[in-house]
């Protein structure tokens, strides 16, 4: 199972939100080059970029963080935020992702999702599947669809997605356990590779996820907090 950390730009900064709250953000005077190249440097690989100015502006804004990153590390790094046209896709690869993570896109324009998903095929093409009580949530989890979660990825799987990134937005930055009932169920979707996101805290917390059957598990506020340390998570990978 891959571990991936997660940072969260507003501002060009990083910080973290809980529960999809805007209006309750944490910044933590970290420059995200910095932090880059310290989870680089203790062994992390993989990198979830989320930016959340994009998210609810509906346009990428923090590409030239996604650059910085992406060419002064070998970071493996899936970006997000704000993606909605052809532009905003091209210029997140054109910046260095080498995975983009599409979610509300898929809910309001599915031709173009699975457009793009034929374009640049389902490698580089992540499911963004962000839920609350089940329901699909979308536009930086400010609306929600009324879609099932499982109804919404069995669907997609049907069209060919192989990724897909699930976080369920009541346990994001509350450090209290993931949603491993949920990612058991959806694991079960034959085919489809699940990125478990949300109330990650441990070392338990990330076995309780692998042993869902999850292929990838985002940690972000962890880190920042000190709960588990980048080496230990390097040591998980």
């Amino acid at each position: 199972m891959r571990i991936i950390a997660a940072m969260d730009i507003i501002d060009g900064g990083c910080v973290r939100l809980s529960q999809g709250d805007y209006s309750r953000k944490t910044a933590y005077g970290r420059k995200p080059l910095d932090m880059a190249r310290e989870l680089e440097d203790n062994g992390i690989r993989y990198l979830h970029l989320v930016d959340l100015d994009g998210a609810r502006e509906g346009r990428i804004i923090n590409q030239r963080v996604l650059e910085d990153i992406t060419g002064k590390t070998g970071l493996q790094t899936d970006f997000s935020g704000g993606i909605r046209s052809d532009e905003d896709l091209m210029t997140a690869f054109s910046c260095g992702a080498s995975q983009v993570t599409c979610g509300s896109i898929a809910v309001t324009d599915p031709s173009l999702f699975l457009r793009w998903l034929a374009e640049y095929g389902a490698g580089k093409i992540i499911l963004g599947a962000d839920f609350r009580k089940r329901m699909v949530a979308t536009g930086g989890w400010t609306s929600e669809s009324g879609i099932d979660i499982a109804d919404f990825l069995r669907k997609y799987r049907s069209e060919g997605v192989v990724y897909a990134l699930c976080t369920d937005i009541e346990k994001d930055g509350m450090l209290n356990g993931p949603s491993t009932g949920i990612y058991k169920e959806i694991t079960g979707i034959g085919g489809l590779s699940v990125i478990a996101s949300g109330g990650v805290s441990t070392a338990d917390d990330i076995e309780a996820v692998r042993e869902a059957g999850c292929e990838g598990v985002i940690i972000g506020k962890a880190i920042y907090e000190d709960r588990i340390s980048i080496k230990k998570l390097a040591r998980l990978c």
